[in-house]
């Protein structure tokens, strides 16, 4: 049974979940402010928002029908594997959880001294929560009607990046964005790809991605774009704060990249994307690592 939720928890998206508070954490230490403390505890919260995501979109498209002939790994409520009770209480328990992960990341971050960023950031752990669920679960999921990917984007790129930096500096500056929308465009990427892999299935289950609105070959040129513009607001960051040239490490992580581009270009059968994500995702985290890498040296 423990193994069923493993696989539900989806470990190979992990990678991708916590670049973003890597990127963050690295650009807080270019700026001399770092806590091992506030690090750690931003990746476990991080892990346990996108573990509740997974079962969250194991639990609704499952409830719904939608992953009955999808491609790739099989889902373990539309397998039947775990019971959509089970995978209920396994939401409610991983809530508890990364709830209780977040509050003390936030006091260990804002103390009592600081109350409303610690109010703040409460309200924005919610917000994920919410978002994680929202994604497929509910009559008004905005996993189907084509909004899946501006919340991507903020929470995976936005919120992670420029959130994680907030929480050890206590500051916004506004070229931490640039970086920020790096890590979500590239997030938003993963997401594109997948949908361009589902969209026969989604458009026959009535789950209206983007891609399903606008059709495979425009989804196309909108992957090239994410990935070419996640690389111009890196090049754009690295070029406003340049110290050294080890903050162009992270171009070594486009290389991959490029080459998954001539593969989409090339590609007429949607289920051989499939290989393609974990291309993508480690290359996201990759990104992460060298971009760090270039930060602190």
């Amino acid at each position: 049974m423990i193994k069923n939720y493993i696989k539900a928890a989806r470990l190979r998206t992990l990678p991708l979940s916590i670049s973003g508070i890597i990127v963050g954490a690295s650009l807080a230490k270019s700026f001399g402010v770092f806590n091992a403390y506030i690090f750690i505890l931003a990746i476990i919260n991080t892990i346990g928002f996108q573990i509740l995501s997974n079962f969250a979109n194991d639990y609704g498209d499952g409830i719904k029908g939608t992953d009955r002939n999808r491609q790739g790994e099989a889902r373990m409520v539309a397998s039947g594997e775990i019971t959509p009770r089970q995978m209920k209480s396994a939401m409610i328990i991983t809530i508890i959880l990364t709830l209780v992960c977040a509050l003390l990341l936030v006091y260990l971050a804002f103390g009592i001294e600081n109350i409303g960023y610690s109010l703040l950031f409460i309200l924005l752990g919610i917000a994920s929560i919410i978002a994680a669920i929202k994604y497929t679960v509910g009559k008004f999921a905005y996993g189907y009607s084509g909004f899946g990917d501006i919340f991507v984007f903020f929470f995976f790129g936005i919120l992670s990046v420029v959130g994680s930096f907030f929480l050890f500096t206590k500051k916004i500056y506004f070229f931490v964005f640039f970086p920020a929308f790096s890590i979500g465009l590239l997030s938003t990427a993963v997401l594109n790809l997948n949908n361009m892999r589902d969209i026969k299935n989604d458009e026959i289950s009535g789950k209206y991605t983007l891609v399903v609105k606008i059709g495979s070959e425009f989804a196309k040129y909108y992957h090239y774009y994410l990935i070419g513009a996640s690389l111009l607001f890196a090049m754009l960051y690295t070029v406003i704060n340049y110290k050294s040239p080890y903050q162009f490490l992270f171009l070594l992580a486009y290389i991959p990249l490029v080459k998954h581009m001539f593969f989409v270009f090339k590609n007429i059968n949607e289920e051989e994307l499939d290989g393609e994500l974990k291309k993508v995702s480690l290359s996201t985290f990759l990104f992460s690592i060298l971009f760090g890498i270039g930060q602190v040296l």
